[in-house]
C-alpha cells in the first residue's frame, strides 16, 4: 500500500470513530459492561468482515491465521476498548478525547524507546501546535475535577500508543486479527461483570440498537481502517493522523444535542485540527514506506 493511500485510511478511520461520544450521549440506561458486551459483539463482526473481504478468504481462513502476535495485539487494545468505555462515562465526551490527544507523545517515545523509529521533524512540529490546540481545549474545563474519567482516557491513550508501535514492530500487513481478538476479549470481559458486578445484560431495545450501530460503524470499520493503515506508517504520525478523532468528536454532540464547547476548545479544535492537515499533507508527499526496519 503507497503511504498516501494509508494515511487517507488513517484519517477516514479517525472520523468514523469521531461519532462514538454523539452514540455513547444517547444511551439511556445502558451502563459501561452492556455498552462493553453489545459494542464489542458488532466490533468484532464488522472486524472480521472487512478482514475477511480485504485478504479475499473464508471466516474459517481468516481465524486459523490468527498468530500468538495477534493475541498479543488484541490483549493490548481490548485493554484500550475497555478503559474507552468507562472514560466516556466517567466524564465529558471533550474531556475523554481531548485528553486522548497525548496519544501521539506516548506513542513517539514509545517507538523511539522500543524500536528506535525516531519521529520526523514534521512529526515533532505538528505535536508542538497540536499540543497549544490542546492547552487551549482543556484550560477551561479544568475545574470539572472529573478524576476517574480522566485517568481511564488516559491510560486508553496509554493502550491505544502501544498497540500503533505494535502494529509498526509486527511487520504485517495488516493487524485486523488483533483488533478482532481485542474484540472476543472485550466480549468476555463484558458479559462476565456484567453478571458479577452489573445488571445483567438486559438493555432497552433503542439501546441496543445504538450499541450496535457504535461497535459496526464507530469502532469496528473505524478501528479496522486505522489499524490496516498503521503498519504501512510510522507510530508516531499514526497517532497524529487520528487526533482528527479528538477534534470532530466533541463537535457531533455540540451540534446535535447542544453538549456546550467553550471558545477555547474551539480555539484549540482548529489549532490541532489544522496541525493534522497539514501533516497529512506533508505525509502524503513521501515515499512508500518500507514494512521492514
Amino acid at each position: 500500500m503507497l503511504k498516501k493511500h494509508a494515511v487517507l485510511l488513517i484519517l477516514l478511520g479517525g472520523t468514523f470513530m469521531s461519532f462514538v461520544g454523539l452514540y455513547m450521549r444517547l444511551l439511556s440506561e445502558a451502563d459501561g459492561f452492556q455498552i462493553l458486551f453489545y459494542r464489542s459483539l458488532s466490533l468484532s463482526f464488522m472486524v472480521g468482515l472487512v478482514c475477511c473481504l480485504r485478504r479475499r478468504v473464508m471466516p474459517l481462513t481468516f481465524l486459523k491465521s490468527i498468530d500468538r502476535t495477534d493475541f498479543l495485539i488484541g490483549l493490548v487494545i481490548s485493554l484500550a476498548f475497555a478503559c474507552y468505555v468507562f472514560a466516556m462515562l466517567y466524564t465529558t465526551v471533550a474531556s475523554t478525547l481531548l485528553i486522548l490527544s497525548a496519544t501521539p507523545f506516548m506513542t513517539a517515545t514509545i517507538g523511539w524507546l522500543w524500536i528506535s523509529e525516531r519521529p520526523k521533524a514534521i512529526t515533532w512540529v505538528a505535536m508542538a501546535f497540536a499540543s497549544a490546540g490542546i492547552y487551549f481545549m482543556v484550560k477551561s474545563g479544568h475545574q470539572l475535577g472529573n478524576n476517574v474519567g480522566n485517568v481511564l482516557a488516559l491510560l486508553s491513550g496509554f493502550w491505544f500508543a502501544l498497540m500503533l508501535v505494535m502494529a509498526r514492530r509486527s511487520g504485517k500487513d495488516d493487524i485486523l486479527g488483533g483488533t478482532f481478538i481485542g474484540g472476543v476479549i472485550c466480549i468476555l470481559i463484558g458479559a462476565s461483570m456484567a453478571f458479577l458486578v452489573g445488571t445483567g445484560l438486559k438493555v432497552l431495545t433503542l439501546d441496543l440498537f445504538i450499541i450496535f450501530v457504535m461497535g459496526a460503524f464507530g469502532i469496528g470499520i473505524g478501528i479496522a481502517f486505522v489499524t490496516w493503515g498503521a503498519s504501512h506508517v510510522p507510530a508516531a504520525e499514526v497517532s497524529i493522523l487520528v487526533l482528527i478523532e479528538s477534534v470532530l468528536g466533541p463537535i457531533w454532540p455540540w451540534l446535535l444535542l447542544g453538549e456546550t464547547m467553550t471558545l477555547s476548545e474551539i480555539f484549540g479544535g482548529t489549532l490541532v485540527l489544522a496541525s493534522v492537515i497539514v501533516f497529512a499533507l506533508f505525509s502524503t508527499e513521501a515515499e512508500p514506506s518500507s514494512l521492514k526496519h
